[in-house]
């Protein structure tokens, strides 16, 4: 994301959307009742003598409207904002719904930009400049290949190899390395680290011929083994915090290392609460080191609060990403817990 244009007095922000990390931010930032403006298409209504009027062609306009409704559409790359008009050149007081796109450039009015937010915005223009991760996990009969973005781990395609099994001869056309390289090719970009992970030797062999046929992807490119393959190899890399510098900080590695934290000191019933009610208590007390919420909660009114009394206590505040398994597992403890200085009641 790259903030282009800033008026605190105003409460308006001009932002580029750049990515779908961006949009993601974008969906944890904005509330309702938020103005959002932007280069959209709407129809225009053309006057007839009849009683209804005619439906026109859709026309290249500038609209402000107040945010109610917000949708993030992982699948589909995009964020829908639904809100009434206030300012444009025609149907003020209607509908209209904008479908955020990476490219597209808005301009954000708040009336009042809350520190959690302005923070989340300057997180989202660092993330921009970190790469983000491929994985490919793979063992002899299937790869899968995903894309570590800021909410989570996106899989991008599963590649099966055809003949399996002793009493098949592998065919002469079958190329299951190289089709796993073409995927690569597809969604690797400049400086992108390429994670090679999987229980067997297939990772090693992927790495020769892909040195081999395709050394511009894999110059940056680092071995694990893992006691599983697929998406459950991917969760277990995670879950150690290991592998390459860029991987240990990665956001959703260091939300998946404290959510673990969180876990492990449950079980050996050490320095920790969780659940809305308990974290208050700590808050209250003062005795929160690290308070971790999962980003859906932050839409209620009252974590505001709350997350402004860790900070005054000199608490740290983490966000976790609902989209990932780390924020899975934070959500069924009540989407909320805190590592603490000390034992409470």
């Amino acid at each position: 994301m790259k903030i282009l244009h800033q008026d605190r007095k105003s409460g308006k922000i001009k932002v580029q959307i750049d990515s779908i990390d961006d949009l993601w931010h974008l969906y944890n930032i904005l509330r309702p009742g938020d103005r959002i403006t932007g280069t959209t298409f709407r129809r225009e209504e053309i006057k007839t003598d009849k009683l209804r009027s005619e439906r026109g062609e859709k026309k290249r306009m500038t609209l402000t409207i107040a945010v109610e409704k917000l949708e993030f559409h992982e699948s589909d790359s995009r964020l829908r904002i639904l809100g009434t008009i206030i300012e444009g050149p025609q149907d003020l007081g209607s509908y209209h719904t904008f479908n955020l796109q990476e490219g597209d450039v808005i301009t954000i009015t708040k009336d009042d930009w809350p520190r959690s937010a302005l923070e989340r915005l300057q997180r989202a223009v660092e993330d921009a400049q970190r790469p983000r991760l491929i994985f490919v996990s793979i063992e002899y009969d299937e790869a899968l290949v995903a894309m570590l973005t800021q909410f989570g781990i996106k899989e991008i395609a599963r590649i099966t190899r055809q003949s399996v099994g002793k009493m098949y001869e592998q065919s002469e056309k079958e190329d299951f390395y190289g089709d796993v390289i073409n995927k690569l090719k597809q969604v690797h970009s400049d400086e992108m680290p390429v994670i090679i992970l999987g229980p067997g030797f297939a990772k090693e062999a992927l790495l020769a011929e892909g040195k081999r046929r395709a050394p511009e992807i894999f110059i940056k490119s680092f071995v694990f083994h893992t006691g599983q393959a697929g998406m459950a190899g991917i969760h277990e890399i995670m879950k150690k915090g290991i592998g390459a510098d860029v991987l240990k900080d990665s956001r959703v590695a260091v939300e998946t290392k404290l959510v673990e934290e969180v876990l492990m000191e449950i079980a050996r019933n050490g320095l920790v609460t969780y659940g809305p009610r308990n974290v208050e208590n700590a808050v209250t007390a003062g005795a929160v080191r690290i308070l971790l919420i999962v980003d859906s909660l932050l839409r209620e009114n009252y974590m505001e609060d709350v997350i402004n009394k860790v900070e005054e206590a000199r608490g740290t505040v983490v966000i976790v990403s609902e989209h990932h398994e780390a924020g899975r597992k934070l959500k069924g403890l009540g989407g909320i817990a805190a590592l603490l200085r000390f034992k409470i009641e």
